[in-house]
């Protein structure tokens, strides 16, 4: 008889029934909310009745004193009530036991927000992230209009939800509160053809290239016919760029971001999980499943990972700085608007494991074109291409043939990879966006962060350091350092820290010059302090030296401490990573300290002293 009054229930309306066996608990009824209120009262007070353990519900305003649960993570989008009483979990879970009934209802206003929006505390912060991101985090960030007092909740006040329009079907999204869900394997090529495919139907013109499996990068597009050099290729039109302003498969969604001024970083990380987790509703379902499921991005390194592999270099605390920089953005989007609208930003999809993905897509494959005043885009097709230190040419819009292009620089012929240049990057900064170090030797462009500080026990300790912070400076200071040599403000900065009191009016004009904000920094010149500033440079480079040597010298004895394989695959990976890093670092700090010892050689051995005298007597004269 119970079997077939649960059968009967469930045909008419949908519910759920679940009746445990006696003595162990009470009957629930748990469905998504799809009916009015009305006939869920009428379908549980028939129920309950027959079951005779309590007293029907006669009436919605009873349910009330009901609890309201989650049953799952799905946002129940385009079938949400618009009753007040009604809890943002778009579920209704009723249990009842014998002569009572218990619970609460949770409730929320979504459209009482009208905070200001900040990526942090502070705009000096939100300054600071910007030059982590390399990217115009905030540009032209204002605060959002005043927040409003709102009325106190009563019975007979009503309010819209805010539906997404894009599906009402309840599996509509996929959580993601494990591993990421969509995407595939970094060196996949299992969805490769089917995202050609689409290209292609979408606007993609015929390509000279295929993607392939390759030595350099895992995948990469390689040449199917000759390719001259000076020759424009891809052509990828603007509707298949992902950009700020891309049109939403939820477009409340982007509608409440825009609202806030969210920045274009966060802006399009949010919108490239909004589209993965819509996975086959999204147009995009074919470019994000050909996307790497884990990004090769420090991002992704644990903290332990970084102390213990990249404890001699400085792209450390860089990395360090921009994961708290993500995850410092996330808890802010977090707290001021995901929390305020739940049933667009569900955070079984929207966490800080989505996230890191999405920042570590964005970092090793969104583009600036210049063509476009500098628009940030994701450029699929495009992003498949590979870095080469030699190879100088790079993505652009091309106003002529209105889509996104770039011109050789070489001629490649059928088999061959074909490359562009991410730009004149580090080793250090290609590994912190990227997730890979060039061979050594083979990036020009390859330089390395040496550490000035000035020294606490300096009589003029105070007065150095105001003229610093004055030039938006601190007491310690980080300079890359080319193989060719060493930036002027490094000089500038050795100057100051080793000038005696009797320079003190010197001070402001060496922090100006070690801020690169002096108009005279090329003409910079104190012959009394410049073997004492070359020395404090050498004894700075020498100090880096001796970290690199005895993380060298360690890790080839490094105990791993792992026990599955694929974990030692990926601690094996980290650590060559890190090898590979730290000796083309230290490579260039080895030629600095050959450098300046040559050049303290020759001062010492008073072939230079003998210059500074003739200086000294032409004063005389003049």
């Amino acid at each position: 008889m119970m079997d077939a009054l649960r059968s009967w229930i469930g045909r008419t309306s949908g519910w759920r029934i679940y009746i445990p066996r006696e003595g162990r608990g009470s009957p629930t009824v748990e469905k998504p909310l799809r009916s009015g209120p009305k006939k869920l009262a009428s379908i549980m007070g028939t129920f309950l009745s027959y079951v005779k353990m309590v007293k029907p519900l006669v009436s919605f305003q009873d349910s009330k004193r009901c609890k309201v649960t989650k049953s799952s993570w799905q946002r129940y989008v385009g079938t949400r009530s618009t009753d007040p009483k009604v809890g943002r979990s778009g579920c209704f879970c009723f249990k009842a036991k014998k002569g009572r009934r218990q619970g609460k209802n949770s409730r929320t206003n979504s459209n009482s927000y009208t905070g200001s929006f900040s990526l942090s505390s502070s705009s000096s912060v939100m300054a600071e992230a910007s030059r982590i991101f390399y990217s115009p985090l905030v540009p032209n960030f204002r605060p959002l209009q005043k927040t409003h007092s709102t009325k106190p909740y009563t019975a007979s006040f009503r309010r819209h939800s805010i539906n997404c329009s894009v599906s009402t079907s309840d599996s509509a999204r996929v959580a993601a509160t494990g591993p990421i869900p969509w995407g595939c394997e970094i060196d996949s090529l299992e969805n490769s053809s089917a995202l050609q495919k689409w290209l292609s139907q979408s606007g993609l013109p015929d390509q000279k290239m295929a993607i392939q499996r390759v030595d350099v990068g895992e995948r990469g597009l390689v040449a199917l016919k000759n390719v001259r050099k000076g020759e424009k290729l891809l052509f990828v039109p603007p509707s298949l760029v992902i950009s700020a302003d891309s049109e939403w498969s939820c477009p409340e969604a982007g509608d409440v971001l825009k609202r806030n001024s969210v920045p274009d970083w966060p802006l399009i990380a949010t919108y490239l999980i909004s589209e993965a987790s819509l996975m086959k509703s999204s147009r995009w379902n074919n470019y994000i499943s050909a996307l790497p499921r884990q990004p090769y991005s420090l991002l992704y390194w644990t903290r332990e990972e970084l102390d213990r592999y990249l404890e001699a270099s400085e792209i450390r605390e860089r990395a360090i700085e921009r994961i708290t920089n993500v995850v410092g953005t996330y808890n802010d989007l977090r707290d001021r608007i995901f929390s305020k609208y739940p049933e667009l930003f569900p955070e079984e999809v929207f966490n800080i494991e989505t996230f890191k993905w999405s920042f570590g897509i964005l970092f090793s494959r969104l583009v600036r074109l210049p063509a476009m005043d500098g628009k940030v885009a994701l450029v699929p097709w495009a992003d498949m291409l590979n870095h080469n230190c030699e190879v100088e040419t790079f993505l652009d819009y091309d106003k002529a043939s209105q889509g996104i292009v770039f011109t050789t620089d070489r001629a490649y012929q059928p088999g061959e990879q074909v490359f562009i240049s991410y730009g004149k990057k580090s080793n250090g900064e290609l590994l912190l966006s990227y997730g890979f170090v060039p061979k050594e030797g083979t990036n020009p462009s390859d330089s390395v962060e040496l550490l000035l500080s000035l020294k606490k026990s300096d009589k003029c300790y105070k007065e150095k350091l105001e003229a610093l912070k004055k030039h938006g400076l601190r007491a310690s200071q980080c300079f890359p350092i080319q193989i060719t040599g060493w930036p002027l403000e490094l000089k500038a900065f050795a100057y100051l820290a080793v000038s005696p009191p009797s320079m003190s009016k010197q001070f402001e004009e060496m922090a100006a010059a070690a801020s690169n904000k002096s108009t005279a920094t090329k003409d910079l010149n104190y012959p009394d302090i410049e073997e004492e500033a070359l020395q404090f440079i050498l004894d700075s480079c020498e100090m880096s030296i001796s970290k690199y040597n005895k993380f060298l010298q360690a890790s080839g004895s490094m105990d791993l401490d792992v026990t599955s394989p694929k974990q030692l695959n990926r601690r094996v990976f980290l650590k060559q990573l890190a090898v590979d890093l730290c000796t083309s670092e230290r490579r260039i700090l080895f030629r600095s300290q050959y450098i300046l010892r040559r050049r303290l050689r020759d001062l010492r051995s008073g072939e230079l002293r003998a210059l500074k005298l003739f200086r000294g007597f032409g004063k005389l004269f003049k």
